[in-house]
């Protein structure tokens, strides 16, 4: 198989699980593609743990239970059971020890559904889910600290492992419109553009992602914290690291020869941008021939589309 892709998924809000979306139908390709390429496992970090001090944490409980996941069907998410991979877990603990974090185990952690929802629609059956690693955030949100996270756990993506980030490229909850959610459990509808804050970082993402390569997309990912509008596209900074996870992940002078694109895209509550981002691409036993992206173009899966402030 060569050495596997990696995600970033802008997971968006709970409606995800239940809607249906552009997003949604990419994440299920991509559950698609790991199982027909047999990928070991993931290894995923989520938005939504955090761990103080100068910690890091891997999830190592063996019968880890679900978190709620408010406005979609307890029918859609309570019957899918967590495939943990313990093995995976305690060497990437040993890794991630190995390059001075200050990493450990987590027995009791429950999976929550920044993770869980994604997985469910890559893999709708849960018995075909590959076994999964949940790795922590660092409630410092140091963008050097989680790039050096990817990049010191990108090894695996040579095993066949499928290492995943799932935020958002615009996610901030308190300028997002609330009131057709609340009322109708409805996120879809855009009764206005969103804001130009929101497009403006909505498009500086695309172009850092999709025109840099290796460790120059390191650099432009972490550089993305100080764009001006930033800190109204990202409220707070937990939602921006599993990103910069994916960058450490795929930002090695080899992954130079490889592109990265934005496959799909869902605009929910009128300003949050859940864009996806693939860096990489599968290759064939010899290592020599791409697939991926010409089997989604052939299967006509819907292109991402821009909203501008005219629309």
């Amino acid at each position: 198989m060569g050495i596997t892709p990696v995600h970033f998924f802008s997971h968006g809000s709970t409606r995800m699980l239940e809607a249906d979306t552009e997003s949604g139908a990419y994440w299920t390709k991509c559950g698609q593609e790991a199982l027909a390429h047999n990928v070991k496992g993931i290894v995923i970090m989520g938005a939504h743990w955090a761990c103080l001090g100068d910690k890091i944490e891997v999830a190592t409980n063996p019968a880890p239970g679900k978190s709620f996941c408010p406005f979609s069907s307890p029918a859609l998410y309570k019957d899918w059971k967590p495939n943990p991979d313990i093995p995976t877990a305690e060497r990437c603990i040993s890794m991630l020890k190995a390059e001075g974090f200050n990493a450990g185990p987590n027995p009791d952690f429950t999976w929550i559904h920044d993770t869980f929802m994604v997985l469910i629609r890559m893999f709708p059956d849960y018995n075909k889910c590959p076994p999964v690693t949940i790795v922590s955030m660092n409630a410092r949100y140091d963008p050097y600290y989680h790039v050096k996270v990817g990049a010191t756990l990108r090894p695996l993506r040579k095993e066949g492992y499928l290492l995943i980030g799932t935020g958002g490229a615009v996610h901030n909850l308190y300028r997002n419109a609330w009131t057709n959610m609340l009322l109708y459990r409805e996120s879809l509808g855009q009764e206005r553009p969103p804001e130009a804050w929101a497009l403006n970082f909505r498009q500086a993402t695309e172009d850092v992602v999709t025109k840099n390569r290796g460790p120059a997309l390191r650099k432009a990912m972490i550089r993305l914290m100080q764009h001006p509008a930033y800190r109204e596209a990202q409220a707070t900074d937990d939602h921006w690291m599993p990103a910069l996870f994916a960058a450490g992940a795929v930002g090695d002078w080899e992954d130079e020869a490889d592109p990265n694109v934005l496959a799909a895209e869902t605009w929910e509550l009128v300003n949050m941008a859940n864009s996806q981002f693939t860096f990489g691409r599968y290759k064939d036993d010899t290592g020599n021939k791409f697939v991926g992206r010409e089997e989604r173009e052939s299967e006509k899966l819907p292109r991402p589309r821009m909203v501008t402030a005219a629309a």
